[in-house]
């Protein structure tokens, strides 16, 4: 059997009501046991907020096969925005700067550095993804040099990394690269 079974529609909508009412009974017990050990702090609202994230990118994984690239640079900046935020109302230690958004940076990385690898012949679609990617991954050299953030393992391996895949990706796709920068950016 050379391709896989194709999983019904009706598997796939049953799965997703049995997943939709797991989160929702699992974050009224978190608000239940939030309410019952620390009335003062609202850690349940960010797991909330974390199950519809999940509930939603899941939805989207089964049942569509879009530029997903995009949603990856997406998901990127605006969860890099959510820790900065974060980090900002708690009284701005710095660990967004210093630990969180390298690790981002680092899982957005190795997730274009797969898509990549699987689907270079169409690598077109996701070229212009990767640079928003590099850039920000950049954006953090500039973060030191500026000293909000201070030069840590984690943030030499995150430019590393996003180095070595954006080298890769030119040399897989550099035609495609091309092609797509001289239609977005109209050169």
């Amino acid at each position: 059997m050379i391709y896989p079974k194709k999983i019904k529609t009706k598997k796939i909508n049953k799965f997703l009501k049995i997943f939709t009412y797991s989160l929702i009974l699992a974050s009224i017990l978190l608000v239940i046991i939030n309410k019952l050990t620390t009335p003062n702090i609202y850690w349940s609202v960010l797991c909330i907020f974390g199950f519809i994230y999940t509930n939603i990118t899941v939805r989207y994984s089964m049942t569509k096969t879009r530029n997903i690239a995009g949603h990856v640079m997406l998901q990127t900046i605006l969860l890099a925005i959510l820790v900065i935020f974060i980090d900002y109302r708690i009284g701005y230690i710095g660990w967004s700067i210093n630990m969180a958004i390298p690790i981002l940076i680092m899982i957005s990385n190795i997730a274009m550095f797969i898509i990549t690898i699987i689907s270079y012949k169409h690598y077109g679609k996701y070229a212009v993804s990767q640079l928003v990617i590099v850039l920000l991954s950049f954006s953090i050299i500039y973060l030191v040099y500026k000293g909000y953030a201070k030069e840590n393992v984690l943030i030499n391996i995150s430019v590393m990394i996003s180095i070595v895949n954006f080298l890769v990706s030119l040399v897989l796709c550099h035609r495609d690269f091309k092609e797509e920068i001289i239609k977005k950016f109209n050169i």
